[in-house]
């Protein structure tokens, strides 16, 4: 018979821990013949006797120290985990004891193997997984024991792993446990968070993973948290510097934000994680650009700065952190004192800096570079040799392994540089290229500040070239520029203005890399702006840099002269209106995609929409911390996008996928016709024919240089000014004057080239070319044809957007109407208009009753827009994309037909004009007809000859029609006139780069009997059977149309009527 008793044995705290293990006892008669059982029951009996044993010696080794008593209670521990077998139910209690027992020798420094007791500690966890109820305990057991190697050792490895066990511990540990209470004391939890911030800092993957995992240990609230932000802060700042990803230096900064708003006034580490964030704010604003992180980093360090008062031992730090700021705002706006107060703010630094300061190479250096800027606007000769001279003595001072030899060794080098080109002194161009190469010579190939290196080398070569006229300098300037631009670790602001330096010195010394500076520039352009998540921001960037205006035409000018036409027709593409191509890359007509591949179709229509949804909040938020998070949000979508859309380029058939269109893909729009892109550069002016097929054809202007045609302007705007003044009768000499210029210097040349067919697209903006008029008679007594009586006008972008509009009207439906009219300006915003309610009442009674409603929701498929306010077709000059105005944006935004103004109107006069173009537009429509959008450029062309007699011209100049282009139709056959006007094309949501474009398009002469059927083929015509004379009576008359053009952004009173469906 046998009977079965179970007994619990406990141990003494061991730090803080109880061990203990449960025994079975086994009482057994001396009758009992069964041999294993009684095996098993001795057995038993030993593991009490031991583990007793084993208890008291170690019982006996707390009191006295005695190592014997410690080696007792190991030996009998060790000889219970004998008896515990692999598989034996209380192996894991076995395998606690034994290590509890080494741990407590190794604390008490009477063990010096730690290893075989973490091991121990590892093989206990082993055996209680997950769930197991002694799995926290055993987690806890083994971060005491790594905790402790470290101690003594300084693994990091141990430190890690120990971070790693507490973060699955704490959790499971319920608050107010005792376990609990242990473990996050400041001998447990606190002490790694506290060792693993002292780690340095690792920018690896693994190694953010860490302080990540370290920074959840430390929830609100936790004294330590400020700190741990911090660290993680820098290794994801280090990843930056590695990598260049943009998105890891925002999530910096807001873990740097964090931390600041966890510190406030009195918090003795406010200062430092002040100094930080400003830090990392100049950090983004160099690869950025923007001016709002420049300004807070300056109110940072501030706020810093007097946190360190005079006699504060880190007081030059922030001395030299605020002056560097201020020197980078100084470069950023000129003003002179930010400058003044930079270099004061230096030379306090150096006072408190004596030889023998560890900072005092530092504080030299920086000295002299803001003395070195001041001479560049000042080119006050002190301040370039004192600048030299520190320098000097900083490099004199710094160790050759110092982070910062190489950018003073590059600083001196271009100090030497700018006095050479004052002193003509060859030493010191030889000694500024030695400095280069040998600070190039020091960085690894993917160090951002090799930029630095190739900048100043690309300067002392160049420099060289200039005086010594030696073409290898010229070439190495050359390559130099290009590496500069080319470095990716490199922010895009730096290697953008650097890409356009090499332009700049490419042009004037007429290089051959002057083509591929300009596509460097607008690759790196276009890749800046797609960081950035709306409109605005986009605008606001592009105007950051100088010169980006005229860069297109320069490039387009460039590659005329280097006879690369068809390249030449795709930079001027590219390089205009690249913040409407950004936003347009969301709206693309996926058709063909839907019909090859749903599946993707859908998949790049949701993440457009969703990138499209996040570039439209960001533009609302102003707080900064906010800012950060959704720039990071966009970034992710932006990935997501550009990842959906590579796939898309894998399709066969869609390799150029939203890519910036060939040649060949742009020669579509000259389908119907050739196109003429007109380009205004400072280097010449210039017309590019492009063909139905085959290569462009070039049409030099020679007699018109971009002064001439800037003048021209002004004297329009003039001219257009002094005729408001006048009466409707009187004649507009000076206009007529100017129109014929026009004529004859632009569009005569180019008319001659094309006899017919013409569609033309052009970049001479304030200029109205559609009103081009010789006003001349012919030998006959008969007027001399103008472009109006040739050609009816329209506005479109690009050759991209004539291209893509076709597909756009594959998708009609029935439009609706509705007008919008304020006659009454807000306080202080102009003169009320007192034409726009009878101009109203006019609108609604031309456009048919059953066609005529107010829309109450916003209009999906908008079909026409009439702008009759001022200046709705007009963007600002100084706009690096000149395309960005009102009658642009409704097109954007979806609008096929837009009708816009150059200028001011005449409120009296300008509804003569609108009647007349309701009454064409509306003509023989009756109730229930569908109305003809596509009819507005016609409409507008007869609208403006029938009112010549009530509307003086410059008021019938000033309106303008955008969007379709006009196929028109009119020739004689056998006494017949065939008349047809068929829109070609529209822009809607146009996915290419926004430029003030015409297109005229036109079939005029004898009718071959292939027209005729061509023109039936289109679909409808109006026969009318006429004589000749009535013909040429037709033709002798002529007709009035219209320039097309310009922009300015105005506010103004007058109403808008809006088409849509």
């Amino acid at each position: 018979m046998e009977m079965n008793h179970s007994a619990n044995l406990s141990f003494p705290a061991v730090r803080g821990v109880q061990p203990s293990i449960t025994l079975k006892v086994a009482v057994v008669h001396a009758c009992d013949d069964q041999n294993g059982a009684l095996f098993d029951s001795l057995v038993d009996c030993g593991i009490a006797r031991h583990t007793d044993v084993g208890y008291a010696r170690l019982a006996k080794y707390v009191r006295s120290r005695m190592v014997s008593d410690l080696n007792d209670a190991v030996k009998h521990f060790q000889l219970v985990l004998d008896q515990c077998p692999v598989g034996h139910p209380d192996r894991a209690t076995a395998l606690t004891n034994l290590a509890w027992v080494l741990l407590k020798g190794y604390i008490q420094k009477d063990v010096q193997d730690i290893d075989t007791t973490t091991s121990l500690f590892r093989d206990t966890l082993a055996l209680r997984p997950q769930h197991h109820p002694d799995h926290p305990l055993s987690l806890y057991n083994l971060t005491e024991a790594l905790t402790w190697r470290h101690l003594r050792k300084s693994t990091a490895a141990d430190i890690c792993e120990a971070a790693q066990l507490y973060h699955e511990l704490l959790p499971l540990c319920t608050e107010g446990t005792y376990l609990r209470s242990i473990a996050a004391g400041g001998n447990g939890v606190d002490y790694v968070i506290e060792e693993c911030n002292n780690l340095p800092t690792d920018g690896s993957d693994e190694g953010i993973h860490l302080r990540r995992v370290v920074l959840e240990l430390c929830p609100l609230g936790h004294r330590l948290r400020p700190r741990t932000l911090n660290e993680l802060a820098r290794a994801v700042e280090a990843r930056f510097d590695q990598h260049g990803s943009i998105d890891d230096l925002d999530t910096s900064i807001q873990l740097r934000r964090e931390a600041v708003s966890l510190c406030p006034e009195g918090h003795t580490d406010r200062d430092t994680y002040l100094n930080n964030l400003a830090l990392s704010l100049i950090s983004r604003y160099k690869h950025q650009g923007n001016p709002n992180d420049l300004d807070e980093a300056i109110s940072l360090y501030e706020q810093a700065l007097h946190l360190y008062p005079v006699g504060h031992d880190s007081r030059d730090c922030s001395l030299d952190n605020l002056g560097s700021a201020l020197v980078d705002r100084f470069n950023e706006r000129g003003d002179i004192d930010d400058m003044t107060r930079a270099i004061s703010l230096y030379r306090e630094a150096l006072t408190l800096c004596p030889p023998g300061h560890p900072r005092r190479d530092t504080t030299l250096n920086n000295l002299a570079l803001a003395l070195q800027t001041r001479y560049d606007k000042s080119r006050v000769r002190e301040y370039l040799n004192e600048a030299i001279d520190r320098y000097r003595e900083s490099l004199r001072l710094k160790r050759f392994d110092d982070p910062g030899h190489h950018l003073t060794l590059s600083n001196l080098s271009s100090a030497l540089c700018s006095r050479f080109m004052e002193t003509r002194e060859n030493d010191d161009v030889e000694e500024a290229i030695a400095l280069g190469q040998e600070s190039l010579a020091a960085l690894s190939s993917l160090h951002p500040d090799r930029w630095f290196s190739y900048r100043w080398l690309q300067q002392a070569y160049l420099s060289r070239y200039r005086i010594l006229h030696d073409p290898a300098d010229l070439s190495l300037a050359m390559e130099n520029f290009r590496l500069a631009s080319r470095h990716p670790p490199q922010g895009f602001p730096y290697r953008i203005r650097t890409a356009r330096r090499w332009v700049a010195a490419a042009e004037t010394h007429s290089h051959t890399s002057a083509l591929e500076a300009y596509n460097t520039y607008f690759d790196l352009l276009d890749g800046h702006l797609a960081t950035r998540s709306s409109t605005i921001s986009r605008r606001e960037a592009a105007a950051a840099f100088n010169g980006v205006r005229s860069l297109p035409v320069d490039a387009a000018s460039c590659a005329i002269r280097n006879h690369n036409l068809r390249h030449a027709v795709e930079l001027a593409e590219q390089g205009r209106g690249q913040q409407w191509s950004l936003a347009s890359r969301l709206r693309t007509p996926v058709e063909d995609l839907e019909s090859t591949n749903p599946t993707l179709a859908h998949n790049y229509l949701e993440l457009s929409k969703l990138v499209s949804n996040a570039a439209q909040s960001s533009a609302t938020i102003t707080d900064s911390a906010t800012a950060d998070r959704a720039a990071i949000e966009y970034r992710m979508l932006i990935r997501q996008w550009e990842a959906a859309v590579a796939k898309i380029r894998d399709l066969w058939g869609f390799s150029r996928f939203l890519l910036p269109p060939l040649y060949a893909d742009m020669q579509a729009a000259a389908r119907q016709g050739p196109v003429i892109v007109l380009i205004a550069s400072q280097y010449s002016c210039n017309a590019i024919i492009v063909p139905t097929s085959g290569d462009p054809h070039h049409v030099p202007l020679p007699s018109v240089p971009l002064a001439d045609l800037s003048n021209l302007k002004d004297r329009f705007a003039r001219a257009i000014r002094n005729a408001s003044a006048l009466g409707t009768k009187v004649p507009r000499n000076d206009l007529i004057v100017l129109l014929r210029t026009v004529w004859d210097e632009i569009m005569l040349p180019i008319v001659n080239v094309l006899q017919h067919d013409l569609k033309l697209k052009y970049s001479f903006t304030s200029i109205p070319l559609h009103a081009a008029h010789p006003f001349r008679t012919n030998s006959d007594g008969s007027r001399e044809k103008c472009l109006e009586d040739l050609y009816i006008c329209s506005y479109t972008p690009t050759l991209s957007a004539l291209v893509r509009s076709r597909q756009m009207m594959k998708k009609r439906v029935t439009p609706s109407f509705v007008t919008i009219g304020q006659g009454q300006p807000g306080a202080g915003k102009g003169k009320a208009l007192k034409a726009v309610d009878s101009e109203l009442e006019l609108v609604h009674k031309l456009v048919p009753a059953t066609a005529t409603h107010i829309m109450e929701r916003d209009i999906p498929h908008a079909e026409f827009a009439f702008l009759s306010a001022c200046h709705t077709a007009v963007g600002d000059e100084e706009t690096p994309d000149e395309v960005i105005h009102l009658a642009a944006g409704l097109q954007f935004s979806g609008f096929k037909n837009v009708i816009g103004t150059l200028w001011q109107v005449d409120d009296s006069v300008a509804k003569h004009v609108v009647k007349a173009f309701y009454e064409t537009m509306f003509k023989d429509l009756k109730d229930g007809d569908v109305m003809d959008c596509t009819k507005a450029a016609w409409a507008l062309n007869r609208a403006t000859h029938a009112v010549k007699t009530t509307v003086p011209l410059e008021q019938r100049m000033v309106f303008v029609h955008i969007g379709f282009f006009v196929f028109t139709l009119r020739t004689t056959l056998r006494g017949w006139i065939f008349e047809k006007i068929e829109i070609e094309s529209a822009i809607k949501k146009t996915n290419g780069e926004h430029k003030i474009g015409t297109t005229f398009s036109n079939y005029h002469g004898t009718m071959p009997k292939r027209a005729l059927k061509h023109l039936k083929n289109l679909g409808g015509y109006a026969e009318r059977n006429t004589k000749r004379t009535k013909l040429k009576r037709e033709e002798k008359e002529g007709k009035e149309n219209i320039p097309i053009h310009g922009w300015i952004s105005q506010r103004s009173n007058r109403k808008a009527s809006c088409l849509g469906h």
